[in-house]
């Protein structure tokens, strides 16, 4: 840090304090919102925040003026926070921070018009960032990290707050999509539910109402909840609406929600072109998408396992692996279409003994009982139309679509 007076000090914080009142009296949200961006390490909060360290007795300084009465509950706390932030000192930068969202909260609620929203938004951001931070900061030290927990119980105060009232209702998405980050990191999805009850049920939000970003994010959360839950249609759905509004300029959040609606397309029969998997660097799937279309089990497994990582991170894995039963479809669908063209008038006849053979040449292992089990599962959950002559083992195709296709349907429907 560049050597900084005594005087320089002094002005910069009541050049600040006088901004930050400012901002309050003549209701200037664009104003007020920059004055709270702690993590964005800003010049100017950053050269604050050193002469926050230098000027000690900035207590008096805020005292000492009854322009600042009314922000004395928010300043002070969030100049601790500026100070322990510039000293690296996270859990207290945390801890100070939580004390100015509890009283801007009082504040907010005050306010009659929603002319603070924004500076809401940095609170509920921040929030969550430094929570996140101190976290790590815990766990570095061998301590409980807690801190994000704590974060995810605030920002439900702050959702309350917002809920029916008036103008500001509009926030009540941004808060519930920041609940959603902090409820996805800590692994405890199920209490999105109570939340997306409050949004979808209440008849004072209309969710076309909110702003697009929101609307955006939310539909992502929501739609990666359906994937968990093994909805797949609403999970397109939401998946979709999501792509289809996302800002075409963002290209990191189009890979992110096509990392999630990819999988999901697969279960339902739609499988994407690889300029798609290219463009967006997802060619963790291409081994996938091109051993369903050869039916190819050995290629699909492969691709499972040396993406393990990936997929499990992503919450899709299980989705994956559930496409086996496709890629044994389109095996067996290969199989009739060979015997096709040697010989028509015996292709709807397709031997078990076949399958295990076509099996074998791809590396896997599998015997007659195995693979007529597999076929009765196939049968069952419509993905071959016909029936076994058990004796004979062999399958016996329906003449007439013995492979029908999913047409968005899942596997399971």
């Amino acid at each position: 840090m560049a050597y900084m007076s005594m005087g320089e000090a002094h002005r910069k914080i009541t050049e600040y304090l006088n901004r930050f009142s400012n901002a309050v009296s003549s209701q200037d949200g664009t104003s007020f919102k920059s004055l709270f961006t702690i993590s964005s390490n800003s010049h100017y909060l950053l050269s604050l925040a050193d002469a926050l360290n230098l000027f000690q007795d900035y207590n008096r300084l805020i005292k000492q003026s009854n322009n600042y009465s009314q922000i004395v509950d928010i300043v002070t706390p969030l100049f601790r926070s500026l100070q322990n932030y510039r000293q690296g000192n996270l859990v207290e930068t945390y801890h100070a921070f939580e004390k100015t969202a509890n009283a801007f909260i009082q504040e907010f609620r005050n306010w009659e018009s929603a002319w603070a929203l924004e500076a809401l938004y940095v609170i509920v951001y921040e929030i969550r960032v430094l929570a996140e931070k101190a976290d790590k900061e815990l766990a570095s030290n061998g301590k409980s990290p807690e801190k994000l927990k704590g974060a995810g119980s605030l920002l439900m105060k702050v959702f309350g707050s917002l809920a029916g009232k008036g103008s500001k209702r509009v926030g009540a998405l941004y808060v519930t999509c920041q609940l959603f980050k902090i409820y996805f990191k800590l692994g405890t999805v199920h209490l999105c539910r109570s939340v997306i009850r409050s949004i979808e049920t209440a008849r004072i939000f209309d969710f076309e109402e909110f702003p697009k970003r929101d609307k955006v994010t939310y539909m992502y959360y929501t739609g990666r909840l359906e994937v968990f839950n093994e909805n797949f249609p609403a999970a397109d759905h939401k998946l979709s609406y999501a792509l289809k509004h996302c800002n075409p300029q963002s290209e990191a959040n189009i890979r992110l929600i096509l990392k999630h609606l990819i999988p999901v397309k697969l279960s339902i029969g739609i499988l994407p072109k690889d300029r798609l998997l290219e463009r967006y660097n997802l060619l963790e799937y291409s081994n996938i998408v091109q051993a369903l279309r050869r039916g190819d089990l050995r290629l699909l497994r492969c691709a499972l396992q040396d993406h393990e990582d990936r997929f499990l991170r992503s919450g899709v894995y299980l989705v994956l692996e559930k496409l086996e039963l496709q890629v044994y479809q389109r095996l067996v669908k290969k199989i009739h279409i060979i015997q096709k063209q040697r010989d028509p008038s015996r292709a709807h006849q397709v031997k078990l003994e076949v399958i295990v053979k076509a099996l074998k040449w791809l590396e896997i292992d599998m015997d007659v009982d195995e693979v007529e089990c597999i076929m009765a599962i196939l049968i069952y959950k419509n993905l071959v139309k016909g029936y076994f002559a058990h004796k004979s083992k062999v399958v016996v195709l329906s003449k007439q679509d013995p492979f029908p296709k999913l047409n968005g349907k899942p596997v399971n429907s």
